[in-house]
């Protein structure tokens, strides 16, 4: 039996409202942003809030910003009611809120109290919605600013309570949205008060500039952060570009520590982030992230940010004259940078120094060192080192001389400069790598410096120095190529000696000159110079891979792409595969005169830092820090 059609009629409109907070109001963070955004958007310099229940039973916001009398708080609860868009014109929207909908949804499904204040009143006003249903505007006492409190959120909607996660969830992700407003807002003291003891505390920074935005961001992602990040400062055709971005050898395991607000509204943007992706696409691995925090400023005509009920995405009016603007900026803040690695590195190398299970006291090992000759005696300082096959080894350190020994070039690097403390070297003797001294199980390279040593990763650092080569060669106009001598033939499935041929002509650009040998091989005659001696098989294995790979890499969002281009990216991808092939490899012996070679050579390499895949090229300890691990200091 069919149903009778029913006649069109108009909702309730408290129900008109709860249909909206479903839009609005996902969760008790998306109230809370909500109502920090309106104290922002007041003028308000301190904002406190405090929840309970993860959110769900009270979310107090007081500020002290302009505050209303009681005409502006009858109409603040009602829907579309709004004082920030005096002109009516959206193209030019200049404050965090424009809707007018936060109040009236968050009304319908909770109890909402607002008590405000202005500067000029003597006392305050106070207004209660419960439920959709609004009460009448009394009198109330009031310091200067507005205070609102909502308690039983969802009260009126159960069903949304079971969506919601544990309290521990909830009060993260209003803690994530509290950092956000932080980053974009680093003049404004933020407070988060909750059940689970310490609260969020950001001071606001009294002075104005990089330093004090750096300061914010150092609170907010750890004191770490201001030793590995870099200033970033550049501008475009009407969009301003500043911030500070992470070393790349600094990163986290997910995107949550990119930040992006544009002019001051955070967001989170899909073009945005691909551009962070693609700027960082060779200096760091697929699977780590970046930390950063960068703001865009531009006039309010050239994004829409009314796409999205929640406000978290924007539509720039230029899509590809942003993300190139994102891309260049980065790539050239990290390549001025020069030779600099994370400092982090050095922290997890001395945690791994420091001797573990030794029973010590007073700095001193409890362990006995007897005689070589008669017991009780401490064998001469000047003993010599064959010697210490008599000394007995703790459990810990059992097994070392099993392991294999460090093993040196010709013993010792003869010194390429005398970087003692306090001795002046000349100027063209001054090396941020300093002098290679030794070479470990023919793979780290050690270098003394001014201050410190340096662990080098040979085949990592090298491989950065071949792939950057390869990309200078490339944009000059071609790669330095070397012909066989006897034509190699590589076979294959036949799918992929056509995807390989298809390719040809890119990759001949790249010094790899291939073609069709029968329907299931290839036939290379040339490879890059600096490839040279590499295995042709596997180098042409490796060019499958990335073929495959940056086929499927996704487009900028908007189908426009910047800086590279899709093929740039894609010749890169090669070019990283290429010079793995044609880098030093782990297990090697270098000469003294190699090993100092490569230091310089990474000195006057951009991103050296990083190997293509992201890991670390090299780490370097402090002698302060040293000394520390032997109880000096």
């Amino acid at each position: 039996m069919s149903t009778p059609p029913r006649p069109v009629r108009r909702l309730d409109p408290i129900l008109v409202d709860r249909i909206a907070a479903g839009e609005v109001v996902e969760r008790p963070a998306s109230a809370v942003k909500e109502l920090v955004e309106n104290a922002i958007d007041a003028g308000a310099r301190s904002i406190e809030v405090t929840i309970e229940g993860g959110g769900r039973r009270l979310i107090r916001v007081v500020d002290d910003g302009a505050g209303m009398d009681a005409d502006d708080l009858a109409l603040a609860v009602e829907r579309h009611a709004t004082s920030k868009l005096p002109g009516g014109d959206l193209t030019r929207i200049e404050t965090l809120g424009f809707r007018g909908e936060a109040l009236p949804s968050i009304g319908a499904v909770a109890r909402l109290t607002l008590t405000s204040r202005t500067a000029k009143a003597e006392t305050g006003v106070t207004l209660t919605v419960d439920a959709g249903i609004k009460g009448e505007v009394r009198p109330a006492p009031s310091a200067r600013g507005t205070r609102i409190e909502v308690s039983d959120l969802f009260a009126a909607t159960p069903a949304r309570l079971k969506f919601l996660k544990s309290d521990r969830a909830e009060t993260a992700a209003i803690g994530d949205i509290l950092r956000r407003l932080a980053v974009a807002q680093p003049e404004i003291r933020l407070v988060l008060r909750s059940e689970s003891g310490t609260p969020l505390i950001f001071p606001a920074e009294t002075e104005t500039g990089s330093s004090a935005t750096l300061r914010r961001l150092t609170g907010i992602f750890g004191t770490d952060f201001g030793s590995n990040s870099l200033a970033l400062d550049m501008a475009r055709e009407g969009f301003a570009l500043a911030g500070n971005i992470g070393l790349p050898s600094f990163h986290r395991g997910a995107a949550s520590q990119i930040h992006f607000t544009v002019n001051g509204r955070p967001v989170r943007d899909r073009l945005l982030l691909g551009a962070v992706r693609g700027a960082y696409a060779d200096t760091m691995s697929s699977d780590r992230h970046p930390v950063l925090a960068l703001a865009i400023l531009c006039d309010p005509s050239l994004v829409d940010v009314n796409v999205h009920p929640a406000k978290t995405e924007v539509r720039f009016r230029d899509p590809g004259l942003v993300r190139s603007l994102i891309v260049s900026a980065i790539h050239e803040t990290l390549r001025q940078a020069g030779l600099r690695g994370s400092t982090t590195g050095a922290a997890r190398t001395l945690d791994a120094l420091r001797p573990t299970g030794l029973a010590v006291h007073s700095g001193i090992s409890t362990y006995p060192i007897p005689s070589l000759n008669r017991p009780g005696s401490v064998p001469s300082i000047a003993a010599p080192y064959p010697y210490r096959q008599a000394v007995p080894r703790s459990p810990v350190l059992a097994g070392l001389a099993e392991a294999p020994q460090a093993r040196f070039a010709h013993d010792f690097a003869p010194p390429a400069a005398d970087l003692r403390p306090g001795v002046e070297p000349a100027d063209e003797q001054v090396h941020p790598l300093g002098a290679a001294r030794a070479q470990l199980h023919e793979t780290y390279i050690v270098a003394q410096t001014a201050d410190g040593l340096v662990l080098v990763d040979q085949h990592a650092a090298h491989e950065r120095l071949v792939y950057e080569r390869l990309k200078r060669e490339r944009a000059r106009g071609g790669i330095a190529r070397q012909g066989l001598l006897i034509p190699d033939v590589v076979e294959m499935a036949p799918g992929e000696a056509e995807r390989l041929v298809a390719a040809a002509p890119d990759l001949d650009r790249l010094g790899l000159t291939l073609e069709p040998f029968g329907s299931g091989a290839v036939l290379v005659r040339e490879v890059p110079a600096a490839l040279a001696g590499a295995s042709i098989r596997t180098l042409v294995t490796d060019i499958l891979d990335a073929l495959s790979q940056s086929g499927l890499e996704d487009e900028s969002p908007d189908g426009t792409d910047a800086g590279a281009g899709p093929l740039g990216r894609r010749l890169d991808a090669i070019l990283s595969r290429m010079s793995c092939h044609g880098s030093i490899r782990a297990g090697r012996r270098l000469h003294p005169e190699e090993m100092n070679a490569l230091l310089r050579e990474m000195e006057a390499t951009p991103l050296a830092g990083t190997c293509n895949h992201g890991r670390p090229t090299f780490v370097e300890l402090k002698l302060h820090d040293i000394e520390r691990l032997f109880g000096r200091r």
